[in-house]
């Protein structure tokens, strides 16, 4: 029986994430604490007696480093890795490189929290979430889930939306409810999938 391992990493604590700032398509480096989670995650999954065949990233340098860093504790640092911004964070358009606080003293609060909670609304010149998992849906049923299913052991390390986008698939959850789910920097959510591509089983590796 093949493992059809799929193994979802959202990237260490950035510097834009430690400074409170829309981050979106911004390409911010991890922080000192950012590269611990990171390798962190690696020393768990190491841990739970976990390899892989292939790994996939986004175009942004917080995901490719903190997979790097995960790879390097597994001694995993020869396979192969793709890197697409299919799976890039939800592009914030006009809130990008804004602090938080700052962005609801201009919109308000509620607007504010409408832009980063909906499912379906997107801030100014930017994408919704529902928008983001247009983009990472495609790609996860074109190149991740069939190297899934023909048992490839895969670790895709992206970003807190991109991967609401494929937690909402897997666990078949709402636009409602996915908006609720967080997802934590660092901390590896395993999943095992049926042949029909249906989650089996699924592990989440605590801080």
């Amino acid at each position: 029986m093949t493992d059809r391992l799929l193994v979802l990493v959202r990237h260490g604590e950035s510097e834009w994430n430690l400074k409170n700032l829309f981050t979106g398509w911004k390409d911010v480096d991890l922080t000192q604490n950012g590269i611990a989670e990171a390798r962190a995650a690696g020393r768990k999954l190491k841990a739970q007696g976990i390899s892989f065949d292939i790994a996939f990233t986004s175009a942004l340098i917080r995901a490719q480093r903190s997979l790097d860093l995960m790879l390097e504790e597994m001694g995993l640092t020869k396979i192969p890795v793709l890197r697409d911004q299919a799976l890039n964070e939800r592009d914030y358009g006009d809130l990008s490189g804004l602090n938080k606080d700052d962005a609801r003293a201009k919109w308000g609060a509620e607007q504010v929290h409408l832009w980063r909670r909906s499912y379906d609304v997107a801030p100014p010149g930017g994408e919704s979430l529902k928008d983001t998992a247009a983009r990472v849906l495609p790609y996860y049923i074109q190149e991740i889930l069939p190297a899934v299913l023909r048992g490839k052991r895969v670790l895709v390390s992206a970003h807190g939306n991109s991967l609401r986008a494929l937690v909402m698939v897997l666990e078949r959850l709402s636009g409602a409810d996915i908006v609720k789910r967080e997802i934590a920097t660092g901390v590896p959510l395993i999943y095992r999938l049926n042949a029909d591509s249906t989650v089996a089983d699924k592990v989440d590796v605590a801080a």
